[in-house]
């Protein structure tokens, strides 16, 4: 009984379709349904959730909490659609005449790719293939990846770690969770590189509070098994027979005046390698969702210090990943309210929804430095 479904509100007579069912789109959904307006989710995946149901692994998130949530949401009248992409199988066009207000909530789903001599053989994948593909068969709906192989518009390919050396490239959250996986998945070994040096294992003074800290961070994953290497940057991938069996790196200093990495000479080496993941973060929302929707990316997309969610289309929104770039769970929530004030705004002239006050931290000048405060 702790947990209750919104309190339906007489009907504003508006509708507005959500584009995404990730975090910032159930939260936007959520919020306009408060607001008493008729909602509709649609998601391209065979399930509601985005990023949460088939980014996150089941022993950071277990995928009972997402359909605890998703309950409540249709208690407060959401209406949800699966298996249905905007843009293929619903035109961008028609949702935006027959809605009062259209959000997009897509999420940064491009991979960013790594740059290497050669070519890249089988047994090299993004992240997010392996993370998704791990998550279907947890779930047991594996054959829904292999009908929609939508995921970066990758080929059905079996990929599991069990028994390979793996290699993973990155060091952010969802290299972490390559590194957990592959470790379930019984690989025999599991090495993790990363570019940049390694970082204090405390806050260093050039990063007083509330500068978000650039330390060591050593995740349950790390801790369950990982070799990590600092430093490296990778120059091409070894196959044979049209399989990666290796990968060779060279070992990189760091100029201190910002002037970037410089190769060491002499630091050349290969790696073992049966199963390379590429976990180096995302470039931003697929390009096809933005053009269908008449959305330019220099119009709101990546503007991370830009409030307005409304972009230059007459009722269309976007928000999350998709507008502010790849970013933490709560930042994407936290997009999803905000744009719903909008939306309620808009429809409205006004709305009474909660807004994310400004708070009471000192804000960076135009220099980029914390304005000088006094002591005592």
């Amino acid at each position: 009984g702790w947990l209750e479904p919104a309190i339906v509100v007489p009907s504003s007579g508006k509708r507005v379709a959500v584009v995404g069912s990730g975090p910032a789109g159930l939260a936007c959904a959520e919020q306009l349904a408060r607001a008493g307006h008729s909602v509709t989710v649609y998601e391209r995946a065979d399930r509601i959730g985005g990023l949460l149901r088939y980014g996150i692994p089941d022993f950071k998130l277990e995928k009972w909490v997402i359909d605890r949530r998703l309950k409540l949401l249709e208690a407060a009248g959401i209406s949800f659609c699966t298996r249905v992409e905007v843009g293929r199988d619903v035109p961008m066009q028609v949702l935006q005449a027959e809605f009062d207000a259209v959000v997009v909530a897509t999420g940064a789903t491009v991979a960013r790719e790594l740059t290497v001599r050669g070519s890249t053989p089988a047994g090299v994948h993004f992240a997010m293939e392996f993370l998704a593909q791990h998550n279907r068969r947890v779930a047991g709906c594996e054959e829904a990846f292999v009908r929609e192989g939508w995921w970066f518009g990758a080929e059905w390919a079996d990929i599991v770690a069990t028994g390979k050396h793996v290699v993973v490239i990155g060091g952010g959250d969802t290299g972490s969770d390559c590194v957990g996986v592959s470790n379930r998945q019984g690989a025999k070994q599991v090495t993790q590189f990363q570019y940049k040096p390694i970082p204090s294992a405390e806050r260093e003074r050039g990063q007083p509070w509330p500068f978000w800290p650039v330390r060591l961070r050593t995740s349950s994953s790390h801790e369950e098994g990982c070799r990590r290497e600092w430093s490296l940057s990778s120059l091409e991938f070894v196959e044979a027979d049209g399989r990666v069996v290796g990968v060779r790196t060279v070992e990189v200093d760091w100029a201190p005046d910002g002037g970037g990495m410089q190769p060491r000479a002499g630091t050349e080496r290969e790696w073992a390698a049966d199963l390379v993941l590429l976990a180096m973060g995302f470039t931003g929302p697929e390009q096809a969702i933005l053009t269908a929707a008449g959305i330019s990316r220099k119009d709101v997309v990546f503007d991370k210090h830009r409030s307005a969610h409304q972009t230059a289309v007459p009722g269309t929104f976007i928000c999350g990943d998709a507008r502010r770039g790849q970013s933490l769970v709560v930042w994407a929530i936290s997009e999803g309210r905000e744009a719903a004030c909008e939306v309620d705004t808009y429809l409205r002239g006004a709305t009474s929804l909660p807004r994310k006050g400004r708070g009471d931290l000192p804000t960076l000048s135009a220099a980029g430095s914390l304005p000088v405060l006094p002591v005592g």
